[in-house]
């Protein structure tokens, strides 16, 4: 059989770049060199004094987490697919044939982000470089949140009950260590409601109640770009209303805010007008009263602003199969965060290409 040599992996690579590789757009678009000071202030790597073997480049790993979660990839597959595609080596700046980074090693890495709490820190630089590249949050704001399924947890009342209180995985069940650290104390169940179509003689049909385990993730889209500009995560029984003022932002051009009833609140609504920002939330239904034609009327016009967040949640689940996997709020605030971070990636991918061609 004739071995490979160089010149044809040169060609193989050419051909790679000729049929569009989506990673060398990637590489091109984003300048990953700015996650380098947030990524070496949270890992502290030592100067190497001590010996060792020397860490791989925290702008490389970085970017293993990025391709991770962009095509839902465990770390045991990530080591596999590293060494297999030569797209993700080149893209992650790996030699053919020389030491990549075990799945062991990718997962330490995240968790040293996860305890340093760094992905607010990458989230916001990156953020700061799509305002210097002209990206303003600009339009207004769109505000909502989605559950993000997590695997369910069968436990008794009574320790439902310790859970319920904030009693930790140690503490509920002290003789079962292995048991304990299997169990996710910081993910709630909550009711997901899936509205009815209408009969076919015309009488609403009656709303379905889903029950659900996970977290919520609730963030705030600019209208004018689509950007997510803020995010927060919390267990998935948080009520959605309460999140508003963690995700809206003060720096939108714009003073607009669209949201659904969920949100309508006096408190809301106050603190919207104190801060300057004009509501556009969805008007809930009068009880035991038909909605005004005007009322609704003006809830559809509103809808098709409001619409525009559910593509977000839609490219996070559907293409990119956001699920919890891991255990506990932390693990999942760095999981939700980095699909937030890809998406915005992605978004900025699709302006640049669509600037390039006007």
């Amino acid at each position: 059989m004739r071995q490979a040599g160089l010149f044809g992996l040169s060609d193989q690579l050419k051909r790679l770049s000729d049929c569009g590789d989506p990673l060398e757009t990637m590489a091109r678009v984003v300048d990953f060199e700015l996650f380098r000071p947030a990524l070496e202030k949270a890992l502290a790597y030592g100067n190497g004094a001590k010996g060792g073997r020397p860490p791989y480049d925290p702008v490389a790993m970085f970017k293993v987490l990025i391709l991770a979660a962009q095509n839902t990839v465990s770390d045991a597959r990530m080591e596999f697919l590293i060494r297999d595609r030569l797209s993700w080596l080149r893209f992650l700046g790996f030699d053919l044939g020389a030491a990549t980074p075990d799945e062991n090693t990718i997962r330490l890495f995240r968790e040293k982000l996860t305890r340093a709490g760094a992905i607010d820190t990458l989230f916001a630089a990156f953020d700061r470089s799509l305002r210097e590249r002209g990206y303003l949050p600009m339009g207004g704001q769109i505000v909502d949140a989605t559950l993000v399924a997590a695997p369910k947890q069968r436990n008794t009342a009574a320790e439902r009950q310790a859970i319920k209180a904030g009693r930790s995985a140690a503490e509920i069940w002290p003789d079962e260590p292995a048991r304990a650290a299997q169990k996710d104390t910081d993910a709630r169940w909550t009711l997901k409601f899936a509205k009815a179509r209408a009969l076919p003689d015309g009488r609403p049909g009656i709303d379905i109640a889903i029950p659900s385990f996970g977290y919520k993730s609730s963030i705030a889209i600019c209208r004018r770009y689509g950007f997510i500009r803020r995010g927060k995560v919390t267990d998935g029984a948080r009520f959605d209303g309460r999140m508003l003022r963690d995700v809206v932002t003060r720096d939108n051009t714009a003073s607009d805010v669209w949201a659904d009833t969920a949100y309508r609140s006096r408190a809301n609504e106050g603190w919207l007008k104190s801060m300057g920002r004009v509501s556009r939330i969805h008007r809930k239904k009068p009880r035991g009263k038909p909605m005004s034609p005007h009322t609704a009327a003006a809830n559809a016009k509103r809808s098709t602003v409001r619409a525009r967040i559910e593509h977000v949640f839609a490219r996070q689940k559907d293409q990119m199969g956001l699920f919890i996997r891991t255990i506990g709020l932390r693990r999942a605030e760095v999981k939700i965060g980095l699909a937030n971070l890809v998406y915005n990636i992605d978004r900025l991918i699709f302006h640049e290409r669509r600037a390039a061609m006007e």
